[in-house]
């Protein structure tokens, strides 16, 4: 199995309505994949609380292996959510590790 977890951080100088109008569409398009993406074993997405730390969102999910995330990556519905942040993101980190 291979855990794929990404954090958004979005710009500081968006304003905070356009942001937060952002961050739960893209929730919503992201935790809408698993029913149109069959190689999505699980998926979740945080918005961040603390008001103190740097990345706004967190993104997890679980695929049987890196080829099915690399599908899913370029599925044009995943790509489509991904645009929902284009306006308000600055930054993105990632990480995919096999467990197992």
């Amino acid at each position: 199995m291979v855990k794929h977890i990404v954090l958004f951080k979005l710009k500081d100088e968006a304003p905070e309505a356009q942001k937060l109008e952002a961050m739960n569409r893209f929730k919503a398009a992201i935790e809408a994949l698993p029913a149109r993406i069959p190689v999505i074993r699980k998926v979740e997405v945080g918005l961040n609380i603390n008001p103190g730390e740097t990345w706004s969102i967190g993104l997890y999910s679980e695929f049987d292996s890196l080829e099915d995330v690399k599908s899913y990556a370029v599925h044009p519905d995943h790509v489509a959510a991904g645009k929902l942040l284009a306006e308000v993101k600055e930054s993105r980190a990632c990480v995919d590790y096999e467990i197992g």
